[in-house]
């Protein structure tokens, strides 16, 4: 189970409260900022306003608790610097390839390890790759008139974008390879049933075409011993389907991936 539900929030012309002084809280404000939010400093105000995230950095820890109270009773999801359970939501360290982002979270356990984490991934991710997010923008009515079923269209790219795929976000030129992908490409992508027996719980022995199969699939169709944490690698949108051992496969549509139990 994760602990924090992931989200992008959008504030751009949006109040925010941020409450406190020193670096901490200029670097909330700067946050907010980036993201196109207008910082209100006091409470009332930023409630009058409508705001609906706030974010308190006091230099002194001690009337955090009372501020966070006040901001919470009024609506207000709250983060208080350096006191994760007075948060209601944490930072992440951000990766910015606008308009792809990837945060980077550790639920407050260390910022500096998300900070590490996140300058690793810089090093893997070209600058091109928000190039890439705007061309396949820009390239959806034609995505929707190649493959007009919606799991084709998904299947599709899900190669395409693949590693080692025509336009694999990774490589540089991905996104003037597009163009190129869409007029050569004619066949529909496939999608007979996949049927894995799997070694263990840990989805850490998945092999690296199970792990990416997983993550396609439309359907998964799994028996009874199958780990939660297994199905969890699945898109949290794929359709679930226990079946007993032994017991006959319902036919689905699409990408299907049935789980065996594991080996005895």
């Amino acid at each position: 189970m994760i602990q924090s539900l992931p989200l992008f929030h959008r504030i751009a012309g949006q109040p925010v409260v941020v409450l406190g002084g020193g670096e901490a809280a200029a670097a909330k404000r700067r946050l907010v900022e980036r993201a196109g939010g207008l910082v209100v400093n006091d409470i009332q105000k930023g409630i009058d306003q409508g705001a609906r995230l706030a974010f308190v950095a006091h230099e002194n820890p001690d009337p955090a608790s009372g501020d966070a109270l006040r901001l919470r009773c009024a609506g207000l999801l709250v983060n208080v610097t350096d006191q994760p359970d007075l948060c209601d939501f944490t930072v992440p360290s951000v990766l910015d390839r606008s308009p792809v982002l990837i945060a980077v979270g550790t639920g407050g356990a260390s910022a500096g390890l998300a900070k590490q984490l996140r300058l690793r991934l810089e090093l893997l991710l070209p600058q091109s790759l928000g190039r890439l997010a705007e061309a396949l923008f820009k390239a959806r009515d034609r995505l929707r008139k190649r493959w007009p079923d919606a799991g084709e269209r998904r299947r599709a790219l899900d190669a395409a974008l693949g590693e080692g795929g025509p336009v694999d976000p990774l490589r540089q030129g991905s996104a003037d390879a597009l163009g190129e992908w869409l007029e050569e490409t004619t066949e529909a992508i496939p999608s007979a049933p996949v049927e894995f027996l799997l070694s263990s719980d840990d989805p850490d022995d998945l092999t690296l075409r199970e792990a990416r199969t997983l993550g396609m699939a439309d359907a998964v169709i799994h028996e009874p011993k199958i780990a939660d944490a297994i199905l969890d690698r699945a898109r949290a949108d794929a359709v679930r389907i226990p079946i007993a051992i032994g017991e006959a496969v319902p036919r689905q549509p699409g990408l299907v991936v049935i789980l065996r139990g594991v080996k005895d």
